[in-house]
């Protein structure tokens, strides 16, 4: 079966731009996007999987049937987790690249820093100079910290759904 007959329009064309030719020029900041999109998805779709097969097991008597019954459902989560398993690679191989670029930059401050020796003949003197400008902590930007961030924001907020519940 294809998988457009399975998907809906907007699926179908999440999952076509998970493809490998069209995130291969991808940004690390559009890639956390779509990885973000599918991985929503793809939560979205197994919760589907896993709520109506547990609810057509005491309709059908057994697990077995009602499995079979489920097929369409397990074929939907069973694409978005590939998609979602290419996203993630790529975003690997980005953010890698990102790190090392990161890491010749620091290296290369570092040998053009105060490598050399100081007024008193020691390597470095000790002083930090500085040239007017306040150093601007760009971590907040970084990808990493964005995740970390969101991530505990959803956590927050599915804790206190989990409390309004109540």
């Amino acid at each position: 079966m294809s998988i457009k007959n399975i998907l809906s329009e907007s699926d179908y064309r999440l999952v076509l731009s998970t493809e490998d030719d069209q995130i291969s020029d991808l940004s690390e900041e559009k890639l956390l996007k779509l990885h973000r999109r599918t991985r929503r998805a793809r939560n979205k779709h197994v919760g589907q999987y896993r709520r109506e097969g547990a609810a057509k097991v005491s309709k059908k008597g057994a697990r077995g049937q009602a499995k079979k019954a489920n097929v369409k459902r397990a074929e939907r989560a069973e694409v978005f987790e590939e998609a979602l398993s290419r996203v993630s690679r790529q975003l690997g191989v980005v953010a890698h690249e990102a790190a090392e670029a990161l890491k010749a930059e620091r290296l290369a401050a570092a040998a053009g820093g105060s490598a050399g020796p100081g007024k008193d003949g020691r390597k470095g003197s000790g002083k930090v100079s500085s040239k007017g400008k306040a150093k601007v902590d760009d971590t907040r930007d970084k990808s990493g910290r964005k995740k970390y961030e969101a991530s505990s924001i959803a956590q927050g907020k599915r804790r206190q759904a989990k409390r309004d519940k109540r």
